[in-house]
Formats: structure tokens, C-alpha cells, sequence
């Protein structure tokens, strides 16, 4: 199995700012892995609300597939920052990376990689990137 591609922080272009819950925690003390594409789903939230595309706060896109790399095991009640950049544009699909760290810290939790395919509720499948959508995500990544 292949690490997910992650640039180094100082490459990333947007961090979203949370706290886990102590409720996040599984019967061992740690963070559930479950809770990690809770917090990606996060982040990702936190970055298209911020470029103003979200479609009545919801997403235009669908996950179609992630591959999170666990590093540490993490803990409720702490702040974390969730780094995201936008790796790749296509026709219909993107590609993001994330790194969950200790906010404050060097300590990194987890890594992973998303493919997201732009959604069209109507016909139930994929549609096309728009020029506003790719636009507004170039900006902020430079790509």
C-alpha cells in the first residue's frame, strides 16, 4: 500500500481549526479512526466555505475514495489543525491532501489523500467542472 501524497506543511495552503471531543475516543483512550474523515470532512467544509462554494452549505461533490495513513493516536479534547491543499484539477474530479496535527505542535496524527468527483443530484452522477469552481480553487492553490 502506497503512503498518501502529502506536501510538507509549508505547502499547504489553508488550515482548518478544531477540537476533538472527548467523546471521539474509543474504548482504548484513542481517537476512533472513524473520527479522522470526520474531521477531513471538516476541513474540507472550512476550505470551500471559504472560497464561497458550498451549494446551500452542502457540498457539490462527492468522496470517491480516501487513503489515510494513521501516525500517532490522538486524543480527545485537544486542538488540532487539519491542513488541506488541493493537489490536482480534472474535468470532472479533484484530488486533496490533509495532514492532522497538535495544534501548536510538530505532531502529526495522520495523513491522507481524497479523490472528490463533482455531483449532479438529478441524474445521480458525475458532472463536469465549472469555470467559477476551478477558477476559485487555482487562486487559492496556484495551480
Amino acid at each position: 500500500m502506497h503512503d498518501p501524497h502529502v506536501p510538507p506543511t509549508e505547502e499547504m495552503r489553508f488550515v482548518a481549526r478544531v477540537r476533538t471531543r472527548w467523546s471521539d475516543e474509543d474504548n482504548q483512550g484513542v481517537l476512533n479512526n472513524a473520527v479522522y474523515l470526520t474531521l477531513f470532512e471538516e476541513a474540507r467544509h472550512a476550505y470551500f466555505e471559504r472560497l464561497g462554494l458550498l451549494q446551500q452549505n452542502r457540498f457539490p461533490f462527492l468522496l470517491a475514495q480516501t487513503h489515510v495513513r494513521f501516525l500517532r493516536p490522538g486524543r480527545g479534547g485537544v486542538d488540532v489543525g487539519i491542513e488541506v491543499r488541493t493537489l490536482r484539477l480534472g474535468n470532472s474530479s479533484f484530488e486533496q491532501a490533509y495532514r492532522l496535527r497538535v495544534e501548536g505542535s510538530a505532531e502529526v496524527w495522520a495523513e491522507a489523500q481524497a479523490l472528490l468527483v463533482l455531483y449532479e443530484p438529478a441524474s445521480g452522477g458525475r458532472r463536469p467542472m465549472d469555470a467559477e469552481f476551478r477558477a476559485r480553487i487555482a487562486a487559492l492553490e496556484g495551480l
